[in-house]
C-alpha cells in the first residue's frame, strides 16, 4: 500500500502554547519539549490524517528528537490518530528541517509516497524540488520562533 507522510507539529499538534520557551535567548529547549504532552490537536490536520488513512498507510515524519518518542507515541494515540511508522530526528542531529525531512523521505522512497503534508514552507519547497508530492498546510499561524527552530537551529 502507498504511504501518506504527515508532519506532527503544526499539522496535527498545536504547539503555540510552548513556543514562548524558544522565542527569546536563552532558548529553553528542555521546557519546550517537556510541554509537548500538553499540545492540543488541530481538527483539520486530524481529519486529513484520517482521510488519508482510508487509502494509505500513515507515516509520521517529525523533527522532534527521538528521546521524545514515548511522549509523541502516547500523544498520537490519545488524539485517536491513525497508527503508523514514527520517524523522528536522531538525538543531537541538528540539521535544518528541510535537509532532515528530504533525507528521510528519500529513505522512505522504496514505498510509494502518495503525499507529504507539512506546515513549513521551506520543507515543502525542498520536498517538491526533490520530486515528492508535497502539500503545505496553514491551519495554524506559524511563529518566527518556530520557523527558526525548524529551519535554522534544527531543533524540531
Amino acid at each position: 500500500m502507498s504511504i501518506a507522510v504527515f508532519d506532527i507539529d503544526g499539522v496535527v499538534a498545536d504547539v503555540r502554547h510552548r513556543v514562548h520557551h524558544v522565542a527569546h535567548r536563552p532558548k529553553d529547549w528542555a521546557q519546550f519539549f517537556d510541554a509537548a504532552a500538553a499540545d492540543t490537536g488541530i481538527a483539520e490536520g486530524i481529519a486529513a490524517a484520517h482521510a488519508a488513512a482510508a487509502h494509505h498507510d500513515i507515516v509520521w515524519l517529525t523533527g522532534r528528537p527521538n528521546w521524545l518518542r514515548p511522549v509523541t507515541t502516547r500523544w498520537l494515540a490519545d488524539q485517536g490518530l491513525p497508527a503508523g511508522q514514527l520517524v523522528m530526528r536522531a538525538d543531537r542531529d541538528y540539521r535544518p528541517a528541510p535537509v532532515l525531512k528530504v533525507a528521510e523521505l528519500r529513505r522512505l522512497r522504496d514505498r510509494d509516497i502518495a503525499c507529504f503534508v507539512d506546515d513549513d514552507p521551506a520543507v515543502i519547497a525542498a520536498a517538491a524540488a526533490a520530486g515528492f508530492p508535497a502539500t503545505l498546510v496553514t491551519w495554524v499561524p506559524r511563529s518566527d520562533a518556530l520557523a527558526g527552530a525548524q529551519d535554522r537551529a534544527g531543533r524540531t
